[in-house]
């Protein structure tokens, strides 16, 4: 029986970027994101391109009953996984009151009910007795409070917390986690554009989505525990350790004043990643249909990038 490595928000940009890394390492893959039809344009893309064996099956990871139905599929089809990449996700920046309940919601039941659940049915299908790598994705703004991110933050620092615990709780059952902490990622202009109005800072923290996962790989198979790519980011992180929450909180309040100024005139927008390195192969750039297409719908809260 083969085994593979399951990839969720797989079409999002940061989801495109480990499936392209771990079909060009020959792993099989099993994607899953909001639709079918742009899971089964890269998928076939991929085992074209690296002749690897790819599945996909959409679902909605906010809603509890398509979780259920896709795990149960997973069981029903006897599969196996070697690793489980958790990208799905979704982010806001603004003021938390002027946030809708529903969109609170939703980083709520993505961030975290989604992860967890993920995580909980795939270890219970992992390949036995090799090793069983687990990813997760987090962010830098996992450990800092953060005005105006205020509830993502919070979402990616039970993330961490949640993978710190688990890599210790199952460190003898053969499974490794570990918590992939990016900064900004430049995904679309957009994005690039936001990153810009954070001013120097942003563009010293900003790293290519492919080298991130690449990075993000290598450290799981290193059996890492927190992987924070580029060095500046890493070099951040040691000196907001050093300083009073409360301080970092105000600090970070006043960047982001600064920032929703210079942002004056830039679309707002919320896309968790974007368009990822691809194999030459026609309309796979196009394959793309995650979690951020909901909230740029018509009538859906939005937001602008920041850390990822």
């Amino acid at each position: 029986m083969q085994n593979h490595v399951m990839i969720s928000g797989a079409t999002g940009g940061l989801g495109k970027a480990f499936a392209v890394e771990c079909a060009s390492r020959g792993w099989n893959l099993y994607l899953t994101d909001l639709r079918a039809e742009p899971l089964e344009l890269l998928g076939r893309a991929l085992s074209n391109a690296y002749g690897v064996q790819v599945k996909w099956r959409a679902s909605d990871l906010t809603d509890a009953g398509q979780r259920a139905a896709l795990f149960e599929a997973l069981r029903g089809e006897r599969m196996r996984f070697s690793a489980l990449i958790n990208v799905a996700g979704t982010d806001h920046e603004g003021l938390f009151c002027e946030q809708s309940a529903d969109h609170i919601r939703t980083i709520l039941r993505l961030n975290i009910e989604g992860t967890v659940e993920m995580t909980h049915a795939l270890v219970s299908l992992r390949d036995r007795p090799g090793v069983f790598r687990v990813i997760n994705v987090a962010s830098l703004a996992a450990f800092y409070p953060m005005p105006y991110k205020a509830t993502y933050a919070a979402s990616k620092r039970f993330l961490l917390d949640f993978s710190l615990a688990l890599r210790e709780e199952l460190a003898d059952q053969g499974v490794t986690v570990t918590a992939l902490c990016p900064a900004g990622l430049p995904t679309t202009a957009e994005c690039v554009a936001a990153i810009a109005a954070q001013g120097w800072l942003g563009q010293i923290t900003t790293q290519n989505i492919g080298g991130v996962a690449a990075g993000a790989l290598d450290a799981a198979l290193r059996g890492k525990a927190i992987y924070i790519p580029g060095w500046v980011n890493r070099l951040l992180r040691l000196l907001g350790g050093l300083a009073p929450a409360g301080l970092v909180a105000h600090l970070v309040n006043s960047r982001w004043q600064a920032a929703r100024q210079r942002q004056t005139g830039v679309a707002p927008i919320r896309i968790l990643a974007a368009q990822a390195p691809m194999p030459a192969s026609g309309g796979v750039g196009a394959a793309s249909a995650s979690y951020s297409d909901r909230l740029l719908a018509p009538g859906a809260p939005v937001g602008r990038l920041a850390l990822t």
